[in-house]
């Protein structure tokens, strides 16, 4: 990284630097042209341009805001941060930047809701260059029941990132007013940088086995591993190592009992990673293993929990309503629904970035090896309308499906599996009489993939002066071979995304389709045929 450039932009995977700075270059020129369009995207740095040939529709006329995902009413969000529940409501934050692109740094900004579906922005919880020490960047909020770090019974704490100058530290912010703002710990930092270039995102775990908390931070190639009484004072007991898959970001650590059964309950570490190595791109990779109170050994390497490119710095949590053994048999999830390849050329205009639709997570032992699986969070049934149903049959000859106009809608799509075992089915994402995304299954293969190579930052010329264009395009897919004579494909489909789920797999990629009527088809390369499916309306959030 170049730290002075990128002291405030700060989550930068290693592999997209080269392509970041081409974008500054290229945004740089464009401004000495005198033709720029001036776009919001990634905190700090220059502006951008939308790309060519694309028409941003302004942001209090719909256009490509998501009617059921969590924006920010203006600006740009990125990393989410773990939600809590604390007297009726869930309270998540995300980072926010509300100077972009005059000013750099980003802020938490505070949002709530009483379901995890329908949010309410409340403003900024945690301003930025407020105490000398920078920027507020990711970390962990934790209700501190038992008062130990001595702010009270039931404050709430916050350990983050700080960064100055380059130099990353972690600092506490308490609030005794239930979450809606905060204070600086006088005695900040509470962790001083010990001369690491990556040093940041602390994940606190309350580990009542111990009586103690726990801190992961991200350290490069490394988690860390931390113990503290009292939130404060911090020491390293062990570290995770693990290379080829760039700089490690965002870590969780979370129990999970698979199949459902108490007397397999396991740890699972998390962090956002690079998979460039495996043909694929950023994204959560995870381990499964043990922990023993100081470290944790995982028993085999890594998986990943979406196949698609944009569903980076997830954070997960449990319910603390539910029952021990509830709360260890799923997990919620969501993610920043970006990509640092193109973060900043994306052609929204006003409000810069979105969350995922929350999922709920299960672990299972079906392919051999505990892996997670995951599925829309049922609470997503309160915005469904009356669902259309689509009639059973032949796809050779293509179906056109009723989507609603509002471009939020459900697809459930059941195919039947084919005696030879071969075929593709997709169901055609268009707009303006042009295909903007293809969802698929490849029955030879036993993959669910997505392309967009039709969309309007593909179809861009602005998006070949950026590495991030090849990025873009390039198709993802995930292997799914669900048991029996069929296979269910379900996609939410809003105005600027896409998030597919078949067989507890799931596929999440931005789509901006190009300006003209909206429309949906199904259609196949070979004798397929559809056993049944539903178009249902989603109604939006705002």
């Amino acid at each position: 990284m170049l730290p002075k450039i990128y002291a405030a932009l700060r989550r930068r995977p290693l592999l997209w630097a080269a392509a970041a700075v081409a974008v500054l270059l290229v945004a740089a020129s464009l401004v000495i042209a005198g033709n720029t369009r001036t776009v919001e995207g990634q905190p700090g740095g220059a502006a951008s341009t939308a790309p060519s040939g694309t028409q941003a529709p302004q942001a209090d006329q719909g256009g490509y805001r998501p009617a059921y995902h969590l924006t920010p009413d203006q600006r740009w969000m990125n990393d989410p941060q773990r939600p809590f529940f604390l007297d009726g409501l869930w309270h998540y934050y995300y980072l926010y930047n509300a100077d972009y692109p005059e000013g750099n740094g980003t802020e938490w900004f505070h949002a709530t809701s009483t379901d995890l579906v329908h949010w309410k922005n409340e403003g900024v919880a945690i301003p930025k260059f407020r105490n000398g020490l920078g920027d507020i960047e990711t970390g962990s909020a934790v209700v501190d029941t038992e008062g130990t770090a001595g702010f009270g019974k039931g404050a709430v704490i916050a350990v983050l990132t700080q960064q100055h100058d380059g130099v990353q530290r972690q600092s506490l912010f308490y609030s005794t007013d239930k979450g809606y703002s905060f204070q600086s710990y006088g005695q900040n930092p509470v962790m001083e940088n010990p001369g690491a270039e990556h040093w940041r995102d602390p994940r606190i775990v309350r580990d009542d086995a111990s009586n103690q908390w726990l801190m992961l931070l991200a350290e490069g190639s490394k988690i860390g591993f931390y113990t503290s009484l009292d939130l404060k004072r911090w020491t390293y007991v062990s570290g995770f190592e693990q290379d080829g898959l760039g700089i490690l970001e965002c870590p969780d650590f979370f129990q999970l009992d698979i199949d459902g059964d108490p007397a397999k309950r396991t740890w699972v570490l998390a962090a956002s990673a690079n998979g460039s190595g495996e043909g694929r791109t950023t994204g959560l990779a995870y381990w499964t293993g043990g922990f023993d109170g100081k470290a944790f050994t995982a028993n085999g390497g890594h998986q990943w929990l979406d196949g698609g490119a944009d569903f980076y710095a997830a954070v997960t949590w449990d319910d603390p309503r539910q029952s021990e053994d509830e709360r260890k048999a799923s997990r919620h999830a969501i993610g920043w629904m970006n990509n640092w390849a193109y973060a900043r050329q994306l052609p929204t205009d006003g409000w810069f970035g979105a969350a995922s639709v929350v999922r709920d997570m299960r672990l299972t032992s079906e392919t051999g090896r505990p892996a997670l699986v995951q599925s829309p969070t049922p609470a997503l049934q309160s915005l469904e309308g009356a669902p259309a149903q689509v009639p059973a049959g032949s796809l050779q000859a293509g179906r056109t499906l009723t989507i609603p106009d509002s471009g939020a809608f459900k697809a459930d799509v059941e195919l039947e599996k084919p005696a030879d075992g071969t075929g593709k089915a997709t169901l055609l994402l268009q707009s303006g009489g042009t295909t903007y995304a293809t969802i698929g299954y490849d029955f030879a293969a036993g993959r669910a993939f997505v392309t967009r190579d039709g969309d309007a930052v593909a179809g861009g010329q602005g998006k070949a002066a950026s590495e991030g264009g090849g990025e873009y395009r390039q198709a993802r897919s995930v292997e799914a071979r669900p048991a029996g004579g069929t296979v269910q494909l379900t996609a939410y489909v809003d105005r600027s995304s896409v998030e597919v789920f078949v067989d507890g797999q799931s596929l999440t990629s931005l789509v901006f389709p190009p300006a003209g009527p909206k429309e949906a088809r199904l259609a196949a390369d070979a004798p397929l045929t559809l056993k049944a499916g539903t178009v249902t309306p989603l109604a939006g959030i705002r």
